[in-house]
């Protein structure tokens, strides 16, 4: 059995909220939410299999599309277990485009608890248009989900507006997740007063599944040659049109399925810590260097943290770590820094500043192009 799968345009937040719970209950068409306009993908099927209701572009962070195929209970599931941990259901500001996952997940959890969200513009997103969105609230238990670079820009707003500071500090609980959050953006978070909470998770998870290290709902988590793995009603079906990419990345462990993460990770205490990526470690004068590593210890430097980290040609050792960012700090202090947390090896070594880190359209740094702008500027330091 086959279904419809509507595209709809991502830009009308509450029509997007009326499709997915038509699709949710099985009285309309599978959506797909897109930002830029509805035109549909020529490789996208216009049919989903009955059990389909949403399907999620992402490009990830190799720039290699893929459209992940989550079913009504999928769906369902994730807001059951997200509403479970959060502790009440309540009402949340919309700050995140649906065309992603975060953002569709506060769809699904605003049709759980039967409340409609608080919509603001995503992005750039100012103390005025937080506190106008606030304002609207109409229900006592309040939730957002951002990622890091919106917390940071609402901490240095708040820093200087009280009112902002406090309107926040007056949420249930703020969701932070999409990529690492520094902890030095948490601790000034908190200091405000604001109850944040790191989430971890993909679109193939249905969004976030582990909360500050901790899986909720019926998530599992394993570590498989250092690899983190996800179990549990949340995950996707498959991707759809590509069986190969769906195969390596969804497996069967002991009649169980399991989602392949990128990620390296490790259990401290029970509670799950993510070390970096699979594919992060490089090998500088035949030592393993941990990139993530590296740019978490980077992070936490003041004005640092959206700075990225990336493997660069050195012609004595190899590959080294790199430090891409919009500021201008001192190399040799921050050598210094990395050194001592983590050994001579990681120290950066060089810095590359530029006018703006490139992005991928969910926010996240865009490594590839990152990657290809410390090459330009090895090539034209050396002549070649």
């Amino acid at each position: 059995m086959t279904r419809p799968l509507a595209v709809v345009d991502s830009a009308d937040p509450l029509a997007c909220l009326a499709a997915l719970r038509d699709a949710l209950a099985g009285d309309g068409p599978a959506v797909l939410f897109r930002g830029g306009g509805v035109n549909p993908v020529h490789t996208a099927p216009l049919e989903v299999e009955k059990r389909i209701a949403l399907v999620v572009e992402t490009s990830g962070t190799t720039g290699r599309p893929k459209r992940v195929a989550l079913s009504a209970d999928a769906v369902l599931a994730s807001a059951a277990a997200s509403t479970g941990a959060l502790g009440d259901p309540g009402q949340w500001m919309l700050a995140l485009p649906v065309h992603y996952i975060a953002g569709s997940n506060v769809l699904a959890r605003s049709l759980a608890s039967g409340v409609d969200p608080v919509t603001v513009a995503p992005g750039r997103m100012g103390a005025a248009d937080v506190l106008a969105a606030i304002g609207r609230f109409t229900e006592k238990h309040r939730y957002t989900a951002l990622v890091p670079a919106q917390l940071s820009r609402l901490l240095d707003e708040a820093d200087e507006n009280a009112e902002l500071a406090s309107a926040l500090a007056g949420f249930d609980r703020i969701l932070v997740g999409g990529q690492a959050t520094p902890a030095t953006l948490v601790d000034r978070a908190r200091a405000h007063g604001w109850a944040i909470t790191r989430t971890y998770g993909s679109s193939e998870t249905c969004g976030g599944v582990v909360y500050d290290g901790v899986p909720i709902g019926q998530t599992e988590v394993r570590i498989a040659d250092g690899r983190v793995e996800l179990g549990g009603p949340t995950l996707a079906e498959y991707y759809l049109g590509d069986p190969e990419r769906t195969a390596d990345a969804f497996v069967e462990h002991d009649q169980q399925r399991w989602y392949r993460t990128d990620d390296a990770g490790e259990f401290a205490d029970g509670v799950l810590r993510i070390t970096g990526r699979i594919d992060d470690v490089i090998v500088s004068g035949g030592v393993k260097v941990r990139l993530a590593a590296v740019e978490r210890v980077v992070r936490e430097q003041p004005g640092l943290a959206d700075a990225v980290v990336v493997a660069g040609h050195h012609p004595e050792w190899g590959e080294v770590p790199v430090v891409v960012t919009t500021a201008r700090p001192d190399r040799d202090a921050l050598r210094r820094l990395v050194g001592a947390a983590l050994g001579p090896e990681a120290r950066p070594d060089r810095i590359v500043t530029v006018g703006a880190l490139p992005l991928l359209p969910s926010g996240k740094p865009d490594r590839l192009a990152v990657a290809r702008l410390v090459a330009a500027a090895g090539a034209a330091a050396t002549g070649s």
